[in-house]
């Protein structure tokens, strides 16, 4: 299995796109049987050429790929860059020996319903039940369907990695794009609605790290009363046993800002996030065992917090705070574990990275840093990605839509 990427910032697209062909051919030693490509908004009049020009230089079965507010990938002296605005180029490209690779493109109009079987999301995508792809997937921001699209592959291939992220864009007035191309049946489109995606089954394992970049503060709570999306009352923990109190949400929060230092309420007035235990069976909590979702909508009358996922009553919740040091701190907590805990690195050989539009230089006041920091840990595997409008991974088994998370996808061989 041969994994390669290269980025270019040429600002002329059949420069870039020379570039970037010529060094990915260069690294390959055998015929590659699918490319995915990230391009930022500086080529938007290019779009339509973009599949054609790299299909007249690479013959590739398979290509995929996604408009993107910021290109990540690995430059002419071999560092992996990530470039924020101007003209950018990166393009994937993997030899799969013994690795079938179904490409698809769907609309909101073709999705089942979530009441339908696990069939009708087969014949969706391909791939037969009794298989265990794992998922690339790339969505217009605007994709109605999306969250449908996660429950019913979840529902349909429960043991299935599925990752990517929602197209962007850098510019004004640009509409973000899709890319896709099969050769059998010969299809190829640019559109800016829908999802492209791989299903990728065989001799590959997938694995994720799913960086979200918050920590806790105060102590968990359980929901007492809540609907939908909107708690009502908030029972406080401790040492996982009955809640010992019963107050309004609102008026719970409003006693644990006050318990927080100077820095840390400045923080909650603009980086407060509430994250829900994904495994109701676990006590030891660590970071990574919540989803974390914004807060989306106070009602003082009530006492009410309305937030961005369905909850039920029973559920625990605790709330988070976002900032540039926690969240380096998460990611480096999230690639040492795996580093310490898992194979080594030899066996990984490509990954991807879908990055939010919320974090890059701006974020940490430095460039490059995720895939600096991920390279320190993982200097092998070559990295390509873009910053996204919404980030797709999986927390606990299931598969989530992300705000402000780095998701990593890793590509190994098995023995």
């Amino acid at each position: 299995m041969q994994w390669v990427n290269a980025l270019s910032v040429r600002p002329s697209l059949e420069a870039a796109v020379t570039e970037v062909v010529d060094r990915v051919t260069k690294s390959l030693s055998q015929s590659p049987d699918l490319g995915i490509l990230f391009i930022s908004s500086a080529y938007a009049s290019d779009y339509p050429r973009l599949i054609s020009l790299i299909l007249e230089k690479l013959s590739l079965p398979i290509l995929i790929g996604c408009s993107g507010g910021g290109t990540i990938g690995v430059d002419n002296s071999t560092q992996i860059i990530e470039v924020e605005s101007g003209p950018a180029l990166s393009l994937t490209v993997a030899s799969l020996p013994e690795v079938d690779v179904q490409a698809f493109y769907l609309t909101p109009d073709n999705l089942p319903d979530l009441d339908s079987s696990p069939d009708a999301w087969s014949k969706l995508v391909g791939v037969p039940l009794q298989q265990h792809p794992h998922f690339i997937l790339l969505s217009d921001p605007f994709f109605s369907g999306i969250n449908d699209l996660l429950a019913g592959l979840d529902f349909a291939y429960p043991d299935s990695v599925k990752v990517g992220g929602l197209a962007s864009t850098g510019a004004m007035n640009v509409q973000s794009s899709l890319f896709y191309y099969t050769s059998e049946p010969s299809e190829l489109k640019l559109c800016h609605q829908g999802t492209v995606g791989l299903a990728l089954n065989g001799k590959i394992i997938v694995e994720s790290i799913v960086a979200q970049g918050c920590r806790p503060i105060g102590q968990p709570y359980q929901i007492m009363q809540g609907g939908r999306n909107i708690i009502l009352q908030l029972g406080k923990l401790e040492n996982m046993a009955q809640p010992i109190v019963s107050r309004s949400s609102l008026e719970s929060l409003r006693e644990l800002i006050k318990t927080l230092d100077k820095d840390d309420r400045q923080l909650a007035k603009h980086s407060l996030l509430i994250g829900i235990v994904s495994d109701e069976f676990k006590h030891d909590l660590q970071p990574g065992d919540f989803l974390i979702r914004h807060l989306v909508g106070f009602d003082p009358q009530v006492g009410a917090i309305a937030i961005g996922n369905p909850i039920r009553p029973g559920q625990r919740v605790q709330f988070h705070l976002c900032d540039a040091k926690t969240s380096a701190d998460d990611l480096e907590f999230l690639l040492r574990t795996y580093v310490t805990v898992g194979e080594l690195d030899k066996k990984i050989r490509g990954a991807l990275i879908f990055s939010c539009l919320g974090r890059g230089e701006a974020f940490y006041d430095k460039p490059n840093f995720d895939s600096w920091l991920f390279r320190r840990y993982l200097p092998q595997p070559p990295l390509g990605g873009f910053f996204c409008n919404g980030e797709i991974g999986p927390v606990e088994g299931k598969t989530f839509l992300h705000g402000y998370t780095s998701i990593f996808a890793l590509f190994l061989q098995p023995n």
